[in-house]
């Protein structure tokens, strides 16, 4: 039987594991924590329970098709409920709950913006055909040659596709409302990326939020998590927890095996799901690497975060599942992320409270609250002290604009910036999401998922194709896995 060696279980190695074990290999994967999940591991503390990541349930389809590969359905591993209202946003002047229903949405927008329902309808006709197309043609790619874009459907609708357009020019052209616009722009900054530098091609994610709604599984998206890799062992993979990598043994351009602290895994193929530009620099030979420092310093990062995880001992009353703080100058802070790479004069912020739609994750009478304040990546200075600073601002303003005193009440606090994603998950610059999707990083412009260098060493993950999120890292172990298997018959040849 061919042996695997998967090194990371986020998302991304999650999916891998289970393909690879679907093709009939041994694989085995190797996690530095104690619980699988990587980034969206969880955290249980004073009796709380927080999803130390991602906390979006977007996209339901990719999850479903990813499931039903394998003879399963997303209701075998975990409950999804979806939420309505899907969000709220506090802008300057009023907060307004943005409801699942497309007739109340519409209703919504008109309120706003005399006209606008009707523009609503045709910026999601088009984002539909996005969807659809992009996703079935663009996204399900390796991203291996430009040679896979050659689609009959891909070429004559390439203008449809607002490929070589922008979000920000994209959204202006269908609202004036600035209200409008920037609930519009909201979803693509989960790309990493500005809407002015994000291909209009990613309205897609409006038809992803409003058409597809925005879900909860019950007891928190790391239900996500276990469930795959409840899948994984079914699949017969094993799991190494607690076990770091130390190097890629490579001879005569061929990884051999994965070298850890508790040993060797002698393996066929090595897939580096974990931060590719550590794989690169740390796990491997100066000569095996595939791409220059210089080249990861030119890279366009997306955002870090700066996060919270907060236990309060009351009850709250006038709070969403999800809450989007726009109550401050947009585009000074995206300048302060993506221009001067600098601390926030002023932050917008997001906040989740998972336990006002399930009880389950704070002890009876609690609440528990995951802030998050998107921030430049590499910052320095990321000390307790001026986490204590942007705490205190952004709670000053949650309390004034939901009305709700918490300050008083809370009885458990964590905090988690730059230098705990590097530490934790050996993050590049401290990056939370991974590479900004710019025109220019996009598809076969993303660092390659199959090593340049190390024949039978390949990627997966945020880095890499198709880029952030974990829909995309669901994907991204599917290409990687069915492209090892497609590559393995050649490689033997060579090496058996």
């Amino acid at each position: 039987m061919k042996k695997v060696v998967i090194i990371g279980s986020g998302f991304a190695g999650l999916s891998a594991a289970c393909f690879m074990a679907k093709a009939g290999w041994q694989v085995d994967v190797v996690e530095k924590h104690s619980l699988p999940g990587g980034r969206a591991r969880k955290m249980e503390a004073a009796g709380f329970t927080f999803d130390m990541g991602p906390s979006w349930y977007w996209m339901p389809d990719v999850f479903e098709r990813f499931f039903s590969q394998f003879g399963k359905s997303v209701s075998d591993y975990y409950t999804l409920t979806r939420l309505d209202p899907s969000y709220k946003v506090y802008w300057p002047a009023e907060a307004v709950d943005i409801p699942a229903d497309y007739a109340a949405l519409q209703q919504l927008f008109e309120k706003i913006e005399p006209g606008s329902s009707n523009q609503l309808d045709k910026f999601l006709a088009e984002a539909a055909y996005k969807y659809k197309v992009g996703m079935q043609k663009l996204v399900y790619k390796p991203g291996l040659s430009a040679a896979e874009f050659i689609d009959w459907e891909v070429m004559t609708g390439v203008l449809k596709l607002d490929v070589f357009s922008n979000m920000k020019k994209h959204v202006a052209s269908f609202f004036k409302s600035q209200q409008l616009r920037e609930l519009m722009e909201f979803p693509v900054l989960f790309l990493g990326a500005l809407p002015e530098n994000t291909p209009a091609l990613y309205s897609l994610m409006n038809y992803a939020d409003i058409k597809g709604g925005t879900w909860f599984p019950k007891g928190g998206m790391y239900s996500v998590v276990e469930g795959i890799h409840s899948l994984a062992e079914e699949l017969g993979v094993t799991f190494h927890f607690d076990t770091n990598v130390t190097s890629i043994v490579v001879r005569n351009g061929h990884a051999k095996a994965v070298a850890t602290d508790k040993g060797l895994l002698e393996a066929d193929m090595v897939i580096g799901a974990a931060d590719y530009h550590h794989i690169e620099t740390q796990l491997l030979d100066e000569g095996l690497q595939s791409y220059t420092d210089t080249y990861w310093q030119t890279r366009v990062m997306a955002p870090s975060c700066l996060l919270y995880y907060v236990g309060i001992s009351k009850k709250l009353k006038n709070v969403q599942h999800h809450s989007l703080f726009f109550d401050a100058p947009f585009q000074q802070h995206a300048k302060e992320i993506y221009e001067t790479k600098q601390w926030p004069g002023d932050p917008l912020f997001y906040v989740s409270v998972t336990s006002v739609t399930d009880a389950s994750l704070a002890p009876a009478g609690c609440e528990n609250l995951f802030f998050l304040i998107p921030i430049a990546t590499g910052l320095e200075n990321d000390t307790e002290a001026v986490r204590e600073e942007y705490f205190q601002k952004i709670i000053r303003r949650f309390e004034e604009r939901t009305g709700e005193t918490i300050s008083d009440a809370i009885v458990f606090k964590r905090s988690y910036a730059t230098s705990n994603f590097i530490s934790d998950y050996n993050s590049f610059k401290g990056n939370a999401y991974g590479l900004a999707n710019t025109l220019m990083q996009t598809a076969v412009l993303k660092p390659s998922l199959r090593s340049k260098k190390v024949s039978n060493l390949f990627y997966a993950g945020q880095l890499t194709v198709p880029g952030p999120g974990v829909p995309p890292a669901l994907i991204s172990g599917e290409l990687v896995a069915k492209q090892v298997v497609k590559e393995c018959g050649q490689l033997e040849a060579v090496y058996k």
